[in-house]
């Protein structure tokens, strides 16, 4: 067997010292561009691979950041990861991922595991009630909160507007004629769902319309619980016209339970886009925002927080669009409950006009890309 190549081999081909070679691997920028080229062409045509245990025993830090997702059998999580890991690898680092499941007491362990390896940073989908035991930690590693803001601590968060865009979609839902708007919702301890069931409300409340417990359907965690909530609300006398499925998991809980029902008349927005979406028929409306842009904003939050550690806190906000395909602009049916003559006398809304989004609340989540505090 072939002994696996040292520096001092590539430091031999190149021409340059052992220190030099130690240099380039180390991204040294006071190294010249023609020397660096040829010591990575060395590296290069040896096939050198540098030993980033050692490496990170002499710095005291590892060349890899840690990320803590809920769940990476969720598509919104495992497209976010691989973002993530491509920032990651343009920069020279590994990604450390770990989950969390349906488990917050396993946020903490999860944390502390990937603090032992001394990564140089952390990249966190908070699941726990609150983050306070994350405090000391991030005194010593910087941590950048993704998807959810922390709750009992300051600290580096990037979000999309969910109370905002929650209310967008239900006014899209009633600007259509919908009065039995239903909202489909995951579990309450997650702050994500309580924005956007506070979106729901706000839409709601806004057109004098008051909620109708029957309508809230809450705890759907995965697609199959989600499909047996939707069976519940549609079991009942009065079923809604219209459904706002608060993010992917229900989204593949209700829509299939919709198309084998028969019931493609019920008018659908979904908060996240999933597969498929656009080929349905009706296609799926939906609150689009890039699980991709919200990873890789999270990586290079978490790069700026390297670079300037003692900088104050920032919330960056990723913004979303509304995509219109077929279903958010289906019109309830005809008759009573739900009929468009029973909604004639909404002022200001004719029963025929088309869905806009209000101007302010559009130019509003156009602006949010901006970070803020």
């Amino acid at each position: 067997m072939s002994r696996p190549v040292t520096l001092r081999d590539v430091a031999r081909v190149a021409d340059v010292s052992p220190k030099t070679v130690s240099r380039v691997v180390n991204g040294d920028a006071h190294v010249t561009p023609s020397t660096r080229e040829r010591v990575q062409q060395a590296i290069d045509d040896l096939g050198f691979e540098p030993n980033l245990v050692a490496r990170s025993l002499r710095v005291g830090r590892a060349d890899a950041i840690g990320l803590v997702v809920e769940s990476l059998a969720d598509p919104f999580f495992a497209r976010l990861t691989s973002a993530v890991e491509q920032a990651a690898l343009e920069r020279g680092l590994a990604v450390m991922i770990s989950s969390v499941g349906d488990l917050p007491e396993r946020e903490a362990v999860v944390v502390r595991s990937l603090l032992v390896r001394q990564v140089a940073g952390l990249i966190v989908v908070p699941v726990a009630q609150t983050s306070a035991h994350l405090e000391e930690s991030r005194q010593r590693t910087p941590i950048v909160f993704v998807d959810r803001r922390p709750d009992g601590m300051d600290g580096d968060a990037v979000v999309v507007d969910d109370l905002g865009a929650a209310e967008t979609a239900t006014r899209h839902l009633l600007d259509h004629g919908h009065r039995r708007v239903a909202f489909l919702g995951s579990q309450t301890r997650n702050p994500t769902t309580r924005l956007r069931l506070e979106g729901y409300r706000r839409a709601l409340a806004a057109r004098g319309l008051p909620e109708d417990p029957a309508l809230v359907a809450l705890g759907a965690g995965t697609a199959g619980a989600a499909r047996e909530a939707a069976e519940q609300l549609f079991a009942g006398p009065q079923p809604p016209t219209a459904v706002f499925a608060s993010n992917m998991r229900c989204s593949l809980g209700l829509v299939p339970f919709l198309h084998s029902s028969g019931r493609t008349d019920v008018a659908v927005v979904g908060f996240d886009d999933f597969p498929m979406a656009d080929s349905l028929v009706p296609a799926v409306t939906v609150i689009d925002h890039e699980p991709e842009a919200v990873g890789r904003a999270a990586a290079e939050q978490l790069f700026r927080r390297l670079a300037e550690p003692d900088a104050p806190a920032e919330t960056v906000v990723v913004p979303v669009r509304l995509v219109q395909r077929g279903s958010g602009e289906l019109p309830p049916p005809a008759g009573p409950p739900g009929s468009r003559a029973a909604h004639e006398d909404d002022p200001g809304r004719r029963p025929d006009a088309p869905a806009q989004q209000e101007p302010d609340r559009e130019r509003e989540m156009a602006q949010e890309g901006r970070g803020r505090s």
